[in-house]
């Protein structure tokens, strides 16, 4: 069974400013999630190395830097996508994040879609034990606590 989480909501920007935002100062939006951590090292600072070569990472403050995944689409302002891997996964496992920027009116529609999770095993440490609905279900929230931490981000 396929797996996906999808979120959407508006923000009062154009594309190239929410785009700008997701990427540029995900740093300053991004909220650490507890269930959800990258690594054991606790929450760092999110940075997008931009453009199609590029990679998401996590800075810890003493240094450390965690790869979070290579970006695997980067059409500014349309759309990116980009690899997640939570520390706890074996190097081929990885899920995918697609985000897309819909102008709509004078706002735009962020759009999230976060793929993969039915191929990491159930009993897999990053599943919490969750049957997989119900981490899709955790996941859709934490996605929603994000984008509101963007949209907060880009108001005027």
């Amino acid at each position: 069974m396929a797996s996906r989480v999808l979120v959407a909501l508006r923000v009062a920007a154009t594309p190239e400013r929410a785009f700008a935002a997701f990427t540029d100062e995900i740093g300053q939006w991004w909220r650490p999630n507890g269930l959800f951590q990258l690594t054991h090292s606790g929450p760092g600072r999110m940075a997008f190395e931009p453009g199609p070569n590029g990679r998401l990472v996590e800075r810890q403050a003493g240094g450390g830097e965690y790869e979070v995944g290579r970006i695997t689409l980067w059409d500014p302002p349309a759309q990116l996508a980009f690899q997640w891997r939570p520390a706890s996964f074996a190097p081929e496992q990885t899920t995918e994040v697609h985000v897309r920027f819909e102008p709509a009116g004078a706002e735009t529609r962020v759009v999230v879609e976060h793929t993969g999770w039915d191929t990491i095993a159930p009993k897999h440490a990053a599943r919490h034990g969750f049957p997989l609905e119900a981490l899709l279900q955790r996941e859709a929230e934490w996605w929603q606590v994000l984008l509101r931490s963007l949209q907060s981000q880009v108001q005027p």
